[in-house]
């Protein structure tokens, strides 16, 4: 009797970006959400685990095994370089703040920057008025941007990324964000760095950070300012969003200061999973990173979201709201939902 021939062994099935960013967000678990001072915080878990291996950039920093610096002795405003003489990746995230060299910068979007390699990244500047060697090169600090400029710089570097290939904020914009935000918070800097801002009200700043605390495998978090405005920041494993959760909670606790509590409700669990559902169900995109992986962009009902995507794993996601009206920082700061889902479709259908 003729036996068949064995079958072929399956293949191996590879998730794309997109594929691997959807999954991550339908394995989200919304935990029960912690108040304080007109700030929600949901947090997040997931059963997804990551094998990817890498460094914090403060980690490589403080081990002098990674060094930023301008790109030349000139410099130049919209780029960095990064060494990374170890034999590790390095991430780092979006809107982190360096402070050296010839002014502040904060970082477009997230990166993982590979070992053993110099990589020029794209940054942002957070000082307008330097521009002159503080110190060869940069340090970080424990401070990322404020929420809705982070908002408005997503916009603006994902729209960079899918009109010409680059990584470009609005510079302009996020300077005249900047100087509206220190003004309605009483801040004055001789340099209108960001940083001051952040130092003014440092003291109220810790009381957000010691009263939002962190849960037991916790992932990440959705963030409402207000009854309004959600930020979500994701990442891979506990320890890196552990890493990163004091920095968050000041990015949008100097958000949550601004607006006035007493006639804000405050938003439920099914407000939150709302906001994931909307990411979820909208149109992605993605791109080569400038680094390793790849950038996932989403456009969805009411909110905007990025991703760096690498091995089939989310190293980070995050998202925002659009405001539901405009607001004094970014009058129209975003194209209509239609108006951007009709644009992704129709690159892709070029492509």
């Amino acid at each position: 009797m003729r036996h068949p021939p064995p079958a072929e062994p399956a293949a191996r099935t590879t998730a794309s970006p997109i594929d691997s960013a959807r999954a991550t967000l339908s394995s989200l678990s919304i935990g029960a959400p912690a108040h304080f001072a007109g700030l929600t915080v949901f947090p997040l878990t997931s059963d997804l685990r990551s094998s990817v291996r890498y460094m914090l950039l403060e980690e490589g920093l403080r081990t002098g095994l990674v060094s930023v610096r301008e790109v030349d002795k000139g410099g130049s405003v919209p780029h960095l370089a990064v060494e990374n003489r170890s034999d590790a990746d390095i991430l780092i995230v979006d809107g982190e703040e360096l402070v050296g060299a010839k002014q502040n910068r904060i970082a477009n979007l997230t990166l993982l920057v590979p070992a053993e390699r110099t990589t020029t990244i794209p940054v942002s500047c957070v000082e307008a008025g330097r521009w002159g060697y503080s110190r060869p090169d940069f340090d970080v600090t424990e401070r990322v941007q404020y929420s809705r400029g982070r908002a408005a710089r997503l916009h603006s570097v994902q729209a960079s990324m899918r009109s010409t290939g680059t990584r470009h904020s609005d510079q302009g914009a996020v300077w005249d964000a900047l100087s509206r935000k220190a003004a309605r918070m009483e801040v004055q800097s001789p340099t209108e760095a960001m940083s001051a801002i952040y130092e003014h009200h440092g003291a109220t700043l810790d009381d957000y950070v010691e009263k939002l605390s962190l849960n037991d495998g916790q992932t990440g978090a959705i963030f409402v300012t207000g009854a309004r405005q959600f930020g979500m920041d994701l990442f891979d494993r506990h320890e890196t969003f552990a890493a990163f959760l004091p920095k968050l909670v000041r990015s949008y606790a100097i958000d949550a200061m601004e607006r006035p509590t007493a006639r804000d409700r405050a938003p439920g669990r099914k407000h939150a999973r709302a906001f994931v559902d909307r990411l979820r169900e909208g149109a992605f995109d993605v791109h080569p990173a400038v680094a390793l992986g790849h950038d996932v962009g989403v456009v969805a009902r009411g909110a905007i979201a990025g991703a760096l995507v690498h091995q089939e794993t989310v190293l980070h996601l995050t998202a925002f709201s659009e405001p539901t009206r405009a607001t004094e920082d970014h009058p129209r700061a975003y194209a209509s939902y239609r108006q951007r889902r009709e644009s992704l479709r129709r690159r892709r259908d070029r492509g």
